[in-house]
């Protein structure tokens, strides 16, 4: 499963919404889940996945799995060198 499909999988969980109605290049807010809830989620996903993301700039569920991955391939680098 790729962390675009874990992230939707966990906004159902969290917030109800069907993955298969998340457009990942649309805002989250234009999916329902407000200012104080993105940033809760967010705090979640870096929890979850033991990584600390960028203070600004994740809007999307596109962006917010990208930077995941970004993350999490380079604490796998570093770990392996």
């Amino acid at each position: 499963m790729s962390s675009l499909e874990e992230l939707q999988a966990l906004v159902h969980d969290k917030y109800g919404l069907d993955p298969s109605s998340l457009d990942p290049q649309a805002s989250m807010r234009e999916a329902g889940i407000d200012s104080l809830a993105l940033v809760e989620f967010l705090f979640e996903v870096e929890d979850r996945y033991r990584v600390s993301l960028p203070a600004t700039g994740i809007d999307t569920l596109a962006q917010l799995a990208d930077a995941v991955d970004r993350l999490r391939s380079s604490q796998a680098s570093a770990q392996a060198a």
